[in-house]
């Protein structure tokens, strides 16, 4: 009989009436519950998300932004903060560059360039300097540069490490010689600093001082025109120029700053026989007063009267050829 049938609860196939055994919830298409609604920041095209997506969008565009700021962006070789590296790009630019044994990190090369002889002889340098090659679509290329025209190479330079003007004095002593220093006020043109670098190489001077504000710094520019020069003769920064002369004068140094209306000629000037630092300043406004004032004598390189001034690459060089002259014949 159906009441007595040992299969309870069961529905008859051919019945929509009556009870059925489920599963318990315990096989797989039971059924599982979803949990709380998620917030809507996390919830996919929900605006809270395209909101807050947006807004880390917009955190990572400033970061690269500020990024390419301190990597500088010229192509002849922007300058950065301290220890910040620099950028160098445009095919003619990066082949000097890398010719002129400029130091770099890497040289970054769009992908499916258009080669020609310029980019070859990029791609010979850097390997033969053992610089790695990045390949890089163009829209990071133009992200790096600002949208600059990069002609799709792009050379990362490192940042320059410059020496305190005490490390100067010291590799005085440790040679043994009485320091020769030169030091530049308010010059502003990186390949004029380059020029000083190489004349002070040249002439057995023992460095460069150079103000840490509104000044050149060794950038790309300044390496390519010391030829090489600046591996091996430091380049110091002063964060005020006027109390790293006063601190070089009470180690015993004279200093000698060039001015158009200086009281003496720079011809056998004995004071360039002893330890000196020969300040230079710009092609225009020349010393500050503050460092005119701190100088010990001011002195000025004879010309003719159709001549005012000389830039500070060629000032230094002439001073730097009388020093070594001078000291030659002690």
């Amino acid at each position: 009989m159906a009441g007595n049938s040992a299969r309870r609860n069961r529905r008859n196939p051919g019945s929509k009436k009556g009870a059925s055994v489920g599963t318990g919830g315990h096989s797989r298409k039971a059924l599982q519950g979803k949990g709380p609604t998620p917030p809507g920041a996390e919830r996919k095209g929900h605006p809270k998300q395209r909101a807050a997506n947006a807004a880390i969008k917009r955190e990572r565009d400033a970061k690269a932004r500020a990024g390419m700021r301190r990597a500088g962006g010229g192509g002849r070789g922007g300058r950065g903060g301290a220890g910040s590296a620099e950028l160098v790009f445009g095919r003619n630019s990066v082949v000097e560059a890398l010719q002129g044994d400029v130091p770099a990190n890497a040289l970054y090369v769009q992908q499916f360039i258009d080669t020609d002889d310029r980019v070859r002889d990029a791609f010979q340098a850097a390997n033969d300097r053992g610089i790695p090659l990045m390949e890089a679509p163009r829209p990071q290329l133009d992200q790096m540069t600002g949208g600059m025209n990069h002609q799709g190479l792009v050379l990362q330079v490192p940042p320059y490490e410059y020496a305190h003007p005490d490390d100067l004095l010291v590799d005085a002593a440790d040679a043994g010689q009485d320091a020769l220093i030169i030091a530049l006020d308010g010059v502003t043109d990186s390949r004029n600093l380059g020029a000083v670098v190489r004349s002070a190489a040249a002439f057995g001077a023992h460095g460069v001082v150079i103000p840490e504000r509104r000044a050149a710094g060794m950038t790309a520019g300044a390496w390519k025109t010391s030829s090489g020069a600046a591996a091996r003769l430091p380049v110091a920064r002063a964060t005020n120029m006027t109390r790293t002369l006063e601190a070089y004068q009470k180690a015993g140094l004279m200093v000698v700053g060039l001015a158009a209306d200086g009281e003496a000629e720079i011809g056998d000037l004995e004071l360039l026989t002893g330890p000196v630092v020969i300040v230079a300043g710009s092609e225009g406004k020349g010393l500050s007063r503050l460092v005119s004032e701190t100088c010990d004598m001011r002195v000025r390189i004879p010309m003719s009267g159709l001549t005012e001034s000389l830039n500070a690459g060629v000032a230094a060089g002439i001073v730097l050829y009388e020093a070594a002259r001078l000291r030659a014949k002690r």
